[in-house]
């Protein structure tokens, strides 16, 4: 949003919030949270009953230029802002950062349906879509018989400026050896503990590593539902040595601790749901120059391609993660080479910037279609007002 920003647009973001208030010093964007505490179902229904009344005053009191909603908001909360979109000339896109994910969590097993719906409605009644990738934008335009021509892509973004290797590494140095990684070659994950990561594969992993060199630790960042069977496994293996699980820290924090490893690793399987992911922590070590283990699925395939800065396993078979572990360590010394490598293609095409200038050239592509001109190109001297709503 500070990008877009910074493209001359006003955005609000509304979603729920369970705890403090965001607070932003950019005058340029704004968060409306509505607080709410987190009790399964019966959050999301208060949420869409508070949007039904909430959204109409909202648009007419800030009139915005474009609404864009996720399809996790109620179909019975954008019910109330339809008729308003059409009459004042707003444009209502559908933005999907994620396919429904695998889980027998009662309430994300609601949420296929609910995909579902929301995708049906958007296409009768939106102006327009945006996806994270163009893999999934093939794959959904496909599966419910959208035009292509009418969806965006929107796909996720990294601050080069707070990913910037050469600003941590002093701290790195100290973090070392603060938690014990002194002259230790490290292999890092960050983000959340959950089945169908490839965490336990990874883990299984280390004992064939160890038996190669006792130099390698695996450092896991973050926390999540699979941690207490994580922790299990890495007794149960003998690995405590081996394998450290740090708890989660601030996302300002992260690149510092990416600092300290060697090589990172996104060990995604090849499930449905993962090959048109955008996964934001590949770009996080790319844009730290750190050489990153990546399972060959196409979402990995399409940011990576063949550039050295990744090594590329076939499955989650543990000998195969082990394989690629010791093969990093045994080239340790070209690691640095490798990883330079990384930051320069997120530069090139992977910077919030950058994602900001694609967003804004398919808004003004919806505008050209619809013959609307209340845009920032066309009236430079009024900034074009952007609102997001979150489930």
């Amino acid at each position: 949003m500070g990008s877009l920003a910074n493209r001359g647009y006003t955005s609000t973001l509304i979603a729920i919030r369970s705890t403090n208030p965001v607070q932003t010093a950019n005058s340029q964007v704004r968060f409306i949270s509505i607080p709410l505490k987190s009790i399964p179902i019966v959050t999301p229904v208060l949420y869409a009953i508070a949007l039904f009344f909430f959204l109409p005053w909202h648009i007419l009191t800030s009139k915005p230029d474009y609404i864009i909603t996720d399809p996790y908001i109620s179909v019975f909360s954008l019910s109330s802002v339809i008729p308003l979109s059409r009459l004042l000339g707003i444009k209502m896109i559908l933005d999907i950062r994620s396919v429904p994910v695998e889980t027998s969590d009662f309430r994300h097993s609601l949420q296929s349906p609910l995909f579902t719906t929301s995708i049906t409605f958007a296409n009768r009644l939106f102006d327009g879509m945006t996806m994270i990738t163009h893999l999934m934008r093939e794959e959904v335009c496909r599966r419910f018989s959208i035009d292509p021509e009418r969806v965006g892509v929107w796909s996720s973004g990294v601050s080069t400026k707070l990913f910037n290797p050469d600003d941590h590494t002093p701290e790195s140095v100290h973090l070392r050896k603060r938690l014990g990684l002194n002259e230790k070659f490290v292999v890092c994950y960050h983000g959340v503990f959950s089945a169908n990561r490839g965490l336990a594969e990874t883990i299984e992993a280390m004992s064939i590593v160890k038996k190669v060199s006792y130099n390698v630790i695996f450092l896991l960042l973050g926390t999540g539902p699979s941690v207490r069977s994580l922790r299990n496994l890495i007794k149960s293996k003998g690995l405590q040595d081996t394998v450290i699980i740090h708890s989660s820290v601030e996302h300002e924090e992260v690149p510092k601790y990416i600092a300290v490893c060697n090589v990172g690793i996104v060990p995604l399987p090849d499930h449905p749901y993962w090959r048109t992911q955008s996964p934001l922590k590949l770009l996080e070590y790319l844009a730290m120059k750190k050489v990153v283990i990546v399972t060959s699925i196409p979402a990995h395939r399409a940011v990576v391609q063949n550039d050295v800065c990744g090594i590329y396993i076939s499955s989650i078979n543990p000998v195969e993660i082990a394989e690629s572990i010791i093969y990093a360590y045994n080239n340790r010394e070209k690691l640095e080479a490798w990883g330079a490598s990384g930051r320069k293609l997120v530069e090139e095409e992977y910077t919030w910037e950058k994602i900001a200038e694609n967003l804004e050239s398919y808004l003004l592509s919806i505008n050209n279609v619809f013959h609307h001109t209340h845009t920032i190109r066309s009236r430079p001297q009024q900034r074009s007002k952007l609102h997001k709503l979150r489930g």
